[in-house]
């Protein structure tokens, strides 16, 4: 009998051999995978914080005044000098966003408590919330990289593609390390999708395959809890900006309906019951982090989703911030964000349409997705009358994913199909003049706005930092918020005892046109702008809304009759007189209008001096801001 047995125990042998081989070779192949992942998040980081320490520019007053401000203002104090906007006193905006750089403000103010050496401090600050950011940006690169292995096959061409797209991309290079609040969600955006079970949208049907060989969904520990961070994820996103709640939306619609998708829906009562529960759990625990976030920032229950409804959408404020076209999105919004791939992003939404796909089940259905994420996102937003590039940011992971393999058939010899071949075959270049272009113009793009265009207004507080440093050297330490959200005297910080009571510094350009107590730093910098705030007590089209104009407009009506009537009115208490003053050069003729004899602000015996100039780029959104930026002593104090 044993003999007979023999081939038996040889095949039994050889396959076991085959296995073991098999796994070994595939722990290896997942080995060099997850080393190359992390190889490749070296890198991104190392562009990102090259990227961070290039942007010296000022784009929109959002990157600081609706993160930094309160974040500053939650760490330093309600005295510290921070501008809380009317959007903070109101609980428009989720505290998470300022709380996590406020960490970032902790960690350094910490580290120098005890330095004496309150300048280089006050470097660190400022470069505190870019380091921060910087790690974001690169999170979101390397999850949308991440993303795009998933549908097109690790190390495939396609995959590459994508990375290359994302940081050399011009937009990308502008935003991505700024601290906007659609740069957070941007990442966030891109980490969900990457953890979103895909296979929700359909199943390969192998009729051949038995029930127990199927493939499932949800059905394993590492499946449920990727989907658990996804839905984490999301849920801080949609808390961070409600309109992200238009992504998700989308991909569940398509998830119920099955509209264009392909497959076998893997929806059963099982599925059903682990998405209710999953979706129940992570979204209360979102919740709830967010409302205890909140309970502690505003000093009560808040839930800022509800008021930026009310005051957006019900009170339609949103309007005071100017109007768009319905169109801006499509004509302006994904050709700035795209630049020079915009054609293949086109050609990828069209692409992914198609009933014929050679793509995998789920690498169709989750592109399938994708574009209908971008068109049902870009078609909500477009109803709304303020529309701005960044509110469609969290697009760019999508846009980018679906552009990769026609952009790389463009450029290579290789196919569409080609491009998601893994590994990928040989392939040459082509059309190089075409593409040298390309990447020559988003370097260019990205390099002037940047390092130059509209750069003055940083470097205008930063001169002014520079001169405080130099003049009251008495008046550099600060401490931290103590728990009734007052600092801990900076007055009695001072080796003098004395606080400053001079007002520093007007700024006398349209409100939020630099950064304000980021870069300022010291609260003993006294400064003053004009405001903008909007007609909050007004009715929807209402005589009073319209006649409502803001201290910006009105000074930017007549200048020099509200230096004379709101600033420094003749018969009743006025501003303090600054030391410099900050506009653009358009205004020099009526400062001096005021202040020359003759003029309604003679009395003040103020000659004017230009001590700073910068220039302020090729071109402007805002007429007012053309020209070049200028900082002039009044010569009304004595050093």
């Amino acid at each position: 009998m044993s003999p007979k047995k023999a081939p038996s125990q040889k095949a039994d042998n050889t396959k076991q051999v085959v296995a073991e081989t098999q796994n070994a070779r595939d722990k290896h192949v997942a080995s060099l995978i997850a080393e190359q992942a992390r190889e490749a998040l070296s890198v991104i980081f190392a562009v990102r914080f090259a990227n961070s320490l290039c942007v010296r520019t000022f784009f929109q007053p959002d990157e600081y005044f609706q993160v930094l401000e309160p974040a500053w203002q939650l760490v330093f104090g309600n005295d510290s000098g921070a501008w809380s906007t009317w959007e903070w006193r109101h609980a428009l905006r989720s505290s998470i966003h300022p709380t996590i750089f406020a960490f970032a403000y902790f960690i350094v103010d910490s580290f120098w408590a005890s330095s004496p050496v309150s300048t280089v401090k006050a470097k660190w600050l400022i470069m505190a919330p870019k380091a921060l950011q910087t790690v974001f940006a690169a999170l979101s690169d390397w999850y949308t990289w991440r993303l795009a292995e998933k549908l097109y096959g690790p190390s495939s061409a396609a995959s590459w593609s994508v990375l290359l797209m994302v940081l050399l991309n011009p937009w990308q290079w502008y935003t991505a390390t700024r601290t906007f609040s659609n740069c957070l969600e941007t990442t966030l955006t891109a980490m969900a999708l990457y953890y979103w079970p895909w296979e929700l949208l359909g199943l390969e049907s192998n009729e051949k395959a038995g029930p127990r060989n199927a493939p499932s969904v949800l059905s394993t520990t590492s499946q449920i809890n990727h989907f658990r961070i996804s839905l984490i994820l999301a849920a801080f996103a949609v808390l961070l900006r409600p309109t992200n709640v238009v992504i998700w939306m989308a991909i569940g619609t398509l998830i119920v309906t099955r509209f264009t998708l392909n497959g076998k829906s893997p929806l059963d009562l099982r599925v059903m019951s682990i998405m209710a529960r999953e979706v129940l759990l992570c979204g209360s625990t979102a919740l709830a982090l967010s409302l205890a976030c909140d309970r502690q920032y505003f000093g009560e229950w808040k839930f800022p989703p509800f008021a930026w409804l009310h005051f957006n959408v019900a009170k339609d404020l949103a309007k005071f911030y100017g109007q768009n076209d319905f169109h801006y999105y499509l004509s302006q919004g994904i050709p700035l964000l795209c630049t020079t791939i915009t054609p293949f992003v086109l050609q990828g939404l069209l692409k992914s349409l198609d009933a014929e796909s050679t793509y995998p089940v789920t690498t169709s259905n989750t592109l399938k997705a994708l574009t209908f994420i971008v068109l049902t996102t870009i078609s909500t937003l477009s109803l709304v009358s303020h529309k701005e590039i960044r509110f469609i940011q969290p697009l760019l992971p999508a846009l980018h994913i679906l552009a990769a393999p026609y952009i790389t058939a463009f450029f290579t010899t290789l196919s569409a199909s080609g491009a998601t071949t893994c590994p990928p075959p040989a392939l040459k270049f082509r059309r190089k003049p075409l593409l040298a272009a390309g990447l020559l113009i988003n370097v260019v793009i990205g390099g002037y706005l940047s390092w130059f265009h509209a750069a003055a207004p940083i470097q205008a507080v930063s001169f002014l930092r520079s001169e405080f440093e130099r003049i009251h050297p008495d008046h550099l330490v600060f401490g931290r918020a103590v728990l009734n959200g007052t600092t801990t005297s900076h007055k009695d910080n001072n080796e003098d005892g004395d606080e400053l009571q001079e007002l520093f510094a007007l700024f006398l350009t349209p409100c939020h046109a630099t950064p304000w107590r980021s870069h300022l730093v010291y609260p003993s910098l006294h400064a003053r702008a004009l405001t903008c705030e909007p007609p909050l007590d007004t009715a929807p089209n209402s005589p009073e809304r319209r006649a409502y104009e803001d201290e910006t407009r009105r000074f930017y009506a007549d200048p020099v009759l509200f230096l004379a009537r709101d600033l420094w009115p003749r018969d009743a208490p006025g501003e303090h007189m600054a030391r410099y003053i900050v506009g653009f050069e358009g205004i020099e003729a009526d400062l001096q209008k005021y202040f020359d004899v003759g003029g309604p602000g003679s009395r003040h015996r103020i000659k004017l001096r230009e001590v700073w100039s910068g220039w302020n780029g090729l071109f402007t959104d805002d007429e007012r801001k053309s020209g070049r930026l200028v900082v002039w002593e009044t010569g009304y104090y004595d050093d």
